[in-house]
């Protein structure tokens, strides 16, 4: 069934995936040490560079900061991801930038050419499903539950949840816990029995808009793919057991496709 405002989302969507900061395009992931950490494309280096100047710099990690040093210009201190956006730094086609995950520091290396002599076919998606705008109860939790949500790269964050969304599908009650909740909107993170087959094994993500009278509009139409189903470079959280929903959810993003790109 169309929806003009489906269609216009998902449009939106592919053209995130094949712009030249996409996902696609991560080429590393280096978790980083306190001190000195070198990067270059000469082997050994701490930040290993797949092209370009055998030693580009430094990165020097200490309590107070993370700064980088290039072999040729003045030092500065680098942004991480964890308050917004992050310090790009940019050598030719690449680009390399600083992600904190739990007190711990990690460069991010994207090639920004990596659609060149490529065509991105898109990611395959469910038809749009009316059925699946569902209206849920924002309920709170009393007393808010801790939850250790593990990542793809069998790391744990500790997540406090203090909401969960209730609704029914088939005749029956279920709830999603959020990931987290903000002025922009919810976050969750789901599993279904679609994942592993028609979708991608370690869940789909969902965000909504923010909550308003104490409902929140979920429309599963609007699952997506997490980064970690493009590329072994993030480190995408993994779906909570309390959000293992036991019934198929047959809208939103498929798998990826192996020749998408």
């Amino acid at each position: 069934m169309p929806n003009k405002a489906f269609d216009t989302w998902r449009q939106a969507r592919q053209r995130e995936l094949a712009a030249p900061d996409s996902w696609l395009g991560l080429v590393g992931l280096f978790w980083l040490d306190t001190g000195l950490n070198s990067v270059g494309s000469e082997p050994g280096s701490s930040v290993l560079l797949p092209s370009g100047a055998a030693h580009l710099g430094d990165l020097e990690w200490s309590s107070a900061a993370i700064l980088w040093r290039p072999r040729d210009g003045v030092a500065v201190i680098l942004e991480t991801d964890h308050d917004g956006q992050p310090t790009v730094i940019d050598h030719g086609n690449l680009s390399f930038f600083v992600v904190e995950r739990d007190g711990r520091l990690a460069v991010r290396l994207r090639d920004r050419h990596w659609a060149d002599g490529k065509t991105f076919a898109g990611v395959p998606c469910f038809e749009f499903d009316p059925a699946w705008q569902i209206e849920a109860q924002w309920l709170p939790l009393s007393p808010p539950l801790l939850m250790e949500v593990p990542n793809v790269s069998g790391e744990l964050k500790r997540v406090e949840v203090a909401w969960r969304a209730v609704f029914s599908l088939q005749g029956q009650e279920f709830s999603l816990l959020p990931m987290s909740v903000g002025p922009e909107g919810v976050f969750f993170v789901f599993r279904d029995r679609t994942s592993g087959k028609e979708t991608y094994g370690a869940g789909r993500f969902l965000k909504t808009a923010p909550v308003r009278e104490g409902r929140i509009a979920l429309d599963f139409n609007r699952a997506f793919n997490p980064p970690c189903a493009f590329t072994p470079f993030a480190t995408c959280p993994l779906p909570p057991p309390e959000n293992w929903l036991p019934v198929a959810i047959p809208v939103g993003e498929m798998k990826p496709s192996a020749s998408g790109h």
